[in-house]
C-alpha cells in the first residue's frame, strides 16, 4: 500500500475508533511535505462511500491535507452517514494529488481521461476529478461539475483544468 493510501486509511480508522486525529508521519517522503490540493476517496464494494478534497492546499503539507480530507470523506460527505466501525475492513481508499488548476480558453483544451476539470460562475465552483468511471466526454464532465455547483447548462463559466496523481 502506498504510503499517502495508508495515511488515508490510517487516519480513517483512528478517528473512526477514537474520533482523535493522528499526527503525520515522521520521516515523510517528498510527496506528502510538499503543498498541493488533495482528495481522499473511499470506496465500499467498489461503490462511492465518501469523497472530500482541496483544489489547492490549505495546510502545511500533503500528508496534512491527507488527514484533514479523509476525516471529512468519512464523516462530512453530505452524500452519506459517517463511517461506522463495522465498516472498516470493507473500505479502499485512493489519494489525488493535484497539480496547481491551469485556466484554459474553452473545452478543446480539456479531455476527461488526463485532466481534471474546475467549473466557475461568479461565487460558484464545481471540480469533477479525472479518469472517472463513465465519464468519457468533456460534455459529460463539464455537467456533472457544472451540476454540482449549481450552475446552469446556459450559465457562461470560466474553465480550468489540472492533474493528479492518482495512489490506491
Amino acid at each position: 500500500m502506498h504510503p499517502l493510501v495508508k495515511l488515508a486509511k490510517d487516519t480513517v480508522e483512528e478517528y473512526t475508533r477514537t474520533g482523535k486525529k493522528i499526527t503525520p508521519p515522521s520521516g515523510a517522503e517528498h510527496e506528502m511535505l510538499k503543498k498541493a490540493g488533495v482528495f481522499v476517496s473511499l470506496k465500499k464494494h467498489g461503490e462511492l462511500r465518501g469523497c472530500i478534497g482541496t483544489f489547492q492546499p490549505t495546510t502545511e503539507s500533503v500528508s496534512d491535507e491527507i488527514i484533514q480530507n479523509a476525516v471529512s470523506a468519512a464523516t462530512q460527505d453530505p452524500r452519506f452517514s459517517p463511517v461506522a466501525e463495522d465498516e472498516l475492513s470493507e473500505i479502499d481508499y485512493s489519494v489525488d494529488v493535484l497539480s496547481a488548476p491551469e485556466k484554459v480558453s474553452g473545452k478543446g483544451a480539456l479531455d476527461p481521461k488526463e485532466y481534471g476539470v474546475i467549473v466557475k460562475s461568479g461565487d460558484r465552483k464545481g471540480l469533477l476529478l479525472p479518469d472517472l468511471e463513465g465519464v468519457d466526454t468533456v460534455d459529460a464532465q463539464l455537467s456533472i461539475a457544472s451540476m454540482k455547483a449549481g450552475i446552469g447548462p446556459d450559465e457562461d463559466v470560466d474553465l480550468y483544468r489540472f492533474k493528479v496523481n492518482r495512489y490506491k
